[in-house]
């Protein structure tokens, strides 16, 4: 690790250093995201007061299978083992946005790259996007303003452990007025993952250990349509559907060493388990400009529902016996999404912009279990129904006084939360509180290239759904994963200073976190079960100093990023070891050659961290790709990723006096070959939406 981390420091000063050849300058003042024509050279990366952009339609970007492989491939993005959260680099959990429309992982997992045509990441969000999150990624779609027609076919073979592939057809048409889109991928995976955890609960003299891994056979349809209608040039309607339909059959392979005492145990469990997800989103915009008035209004309503169905049959075989049936295991959960919003826009004639708005939304989910001990021949039903309201108003002023862009915001909103067990007479959760996120933005300007920009932001970081059910996984007779209906949300205050020089940027935050969500554990001595679930701990705290530097010179455009990262997080029911700098390191470069080919290479990592209550390994992740263009039309990519086979996840904590070394590792070392026809054209994007729906990225 230390030559790893020594050579990506060299190429990082180079790169650094040597965009001086080639430097071309511009206004790092304006903040406006105008539409660019990208040329052959352009380069795939832009940075904007700290904001990375990715052209994904016209680099090597437009052949990886899925979006969420796309995603990890930009600075301080991370995708957790389980492929279920993004987080980024010193900032939490992002909103994620699709054409301006708030959305979830589940969005994303029903999103086709072919249909993608750009990728932001906003370090500093303003009060329009939501209360929610620090930053936000931005994903834009491919439209089209002229008649137009476009079909992509991709075909994608990826060699993990196991063999899988990805078939997908994408299509747009745009006639006179209204455009049409359309997509179908079919999807055939074999993924797989496993991890180890050695733990010990000295109270009560156990001592323990399991290896646990998981194959899967999945089939995913992903679908999806809509139309966009311009009524004239201010005015349109827009609606859109996407579906993913998942169907996995998987076996869970576990061996367990449990010391108890003296009574000293190794079991082998097997499960044979069979899920079913299916998710649906659906949106309909409508947007007005009233002329008389200078005054823009949208309207929007939007559903979403997401249904899991899990199965699972339980064996468990101790010292070498004989398997032995343990539990049937029958899980449901259900969430249901509506919400309406109305935003008005008053533009003024000194450039001022006014922005008022509300939002109310409803969920309403369904967690049923139904268990079978086949030890004790009984049968455990249980009925959790949960609902929440929300309601929201904003306001945002927005302008420049005497050269200083400003921009001042301020969001209320209300939540009502109730959650009953259908046995119980009273709520189990009973909720009803009001927040205030203030959000204010200046930039200085030093000279036409070089400014300085102050923000400060509060904002809330809210569980998912199936987070607040009353879901669990067995593992073995000793260790269960569980949900946690108890979760309170996350409340985050931010202050943050950035330098900007052309398009490199250095900045600094400090932040607090009130009531952050990390794992923990919990031993019921009377059933001799430990059981592992998120919980809200007492605080969090850090810096974060980051130096973004993208250059270009001649065919050679890279993309780097280091960030400093102090972090400590603290609870009492934790053992606080210690809060120590790390580093984060990206460096992406790209090598666009003759005759149509490009390589790619990416590499990042993290060193050592330590951050109070968890300690965490280092990691250094090396991607490499080439792709070549046949008669225009044809696209051939290969594609190697973690090189090394690095992807492994080390964690230490010790909470409740039980301490744990876990180790989770991702089947991420792969070679894919990419093979896209289209035909048609598309032009510049017309296509335009905004955000209705605040909590669709809870729905899962």
């Amino acid at each position: 690790m230390p030559l790893k981390f020594i050579l990506f420091i060299i190429l990082f000063f180079v790169s650094l250093f040597g965009f001086s050849q080639n430097e071309t300058s511009k206004d790092s003042i304006s903040d406006k995201l105008n539409e660019v024509v990208i040329s052959q050279n352009k380069k795939s990366f832009s940075n904007q007061n700290g904001n990375i952009k990715l052209d994904v339609a016209n680099s090597i970007y437009n052949s990886i299978p899925n979006t969420l492989d796309l995603l990890a491939k930009l600075p301080a993005v991370q995708i957790s083992s389980d492929r279920e959260k993004i987080t980024i680099i010193g900032k939490g959990n992002p909103l994620i946005y699709i054409d301006n429309q708030k959305v979830g992982m589940n969005d994303l997992n029903a999103l086709a790259v072919a249909d993608i045509k750009s990728i932001e990441i906003v370090k500093n969000p303003s009060a329009k996007y939501e209360a929610e999150g620090r930053a936000v990624i931005l994903i834009m779609r491919k439209f089209s303003k002229k008649d137009s027609f476009q079909t992509s076919i991709t075909e994608v073979a990826s060699f993990k452990k196991d063999y899988n592939n990805y078939l997908g057809f994408n299509s747009n048409f745009k006639k006179n007025k209204i455009e049409w889109k359309a997509n179908f991928n079919y999807n055939k995976l074999q993924p797989w993952e496993s991890h180890r955890i050695d733990y010990q609960i000295p109270d009560a003299n156990i001592v323990s250990n399991y290896d646990v891994s998981a194959f899967t056979k999945r089939k995913q349809f992903i679908f999806g349509g809509g139309f966009f209608y311009k009524i004239n040039e201010v005015d349109y309607v827009s609606f859109n559907v996407n579906s993913k339909l998942q169907n996995d059959f998987f076996d869970i392979n576990t061996a367990t060493y449990n010391k108890n005492a003296n009574i000293k145990n190794n079991v082998l469990t097997f499960s044979d388990n069979d899920s079913k997800k299916n998710f649906m989103n659906s949106f309909l915009n409508y947007i007005r400009k009233i002329k008389s008035i200078d005054t823009q209004v949208f309207a929007g309503v939007q559903y979403s529902i997401f249904d899991q169905n899990e199965s699972s049959l339980v064996q468990n075989n101790y010292n070498d016996t004989e398997f032995q049936l343990t539990q049937d295991r029958n899980q449901k959960f259900n969430v249901d999404v509506f919400s309406g919003r109305i935003d008005l826009e008053k533009k003024f004639k000194n450039d001022m912009k006014l922005e008022i708005g509300g939002l109310y939304s409803t969920a309403t989910s369904k967690s049923d279990l139904d268990f079978l001990n086949y030890e004790t021949n009984k049968t455990t039903t249980n009925h959790y129904d949960f609902k929440e309201q929300n309601s929201a108003w904003y306001s945002q002023f927005s302008g420049e006084i005497k050269k200083v862009n400003f921009s001042v915001g301020l969001r209320v909103e209300n939540t009502k939360v109730n959650g009953k067990f259908i046995s119980d007479e009273e709520p189990l959760v009973n909720k009803n509180y009001n927040n205030l996120f203030p959000k204010v933005q200046l930039t200085f300007p030093i000279d036409t290239l070089k400014t300085i920009s102050l923000n400060y932001a509060t904002s809330i970081s809210r569980p998912n759904y199936s987070s607040l059910s009353q879901g669990s996984t067995y593992i073995n007779p000793y260790f269960l994963y569980a949900r946690n209906i108890n979760l309170d949300p996350t409340i985050n205050n931010e202050i943050s200073s950035t330098f900007q020089l052309n398009d490199k940027t250095i900045k600094l935050s400090y932040y607090q976190n009130n009531n952050p969500v990390y794992g923990s554990f919990s031993y019921d001595n009377q059933q001799n079960i430990m059981t592992f679930k998120e919980i809200n701990f007492d605080k969090e705290s850090g810096f974060n100093l980051e130096l973004t530097a993208p250059f270009k010179y001649r065919n050679w455009s890279s993309t780097n990023s280091l960030s400093c990262i102090w972090n400590k997080i603290e609870d009492d029911s934790a053992l606080f070891r210690a809060s120590k700098p790390y580093l984060y390191y990206y460096s992406n470069n790209e090598f666009k050659l003759p005759k149509g080919y490009t390589i790619l290479l990416t590499g990042w990592g993290l060193t050592g961290q330590k951050e109070g209550v968890f300690e965490r390994n280092a990691k250094f992740i090396m991607d490499f790709a080439i792709s070549k263009t046949f008669f225009t039309n044809w696209n051939c990519t290969l594609s190697y990723n973690d090189i090394f086979r690095n992807m492994i996840y080390e964690e230490n904590f010790t909470i409740n006096n039980i301490s744990s070394k876990a180790n989770y590792l991702v089947d991420s070392h792969e070679f894919s070959i990419t093979i896209k026809y289209s035909f048609g054209k598309i032009k510049s994007t017309e296509f335009k939406e905004k955000s209705i729906d605040d909590n669709s990225n809870r729905i899962r």
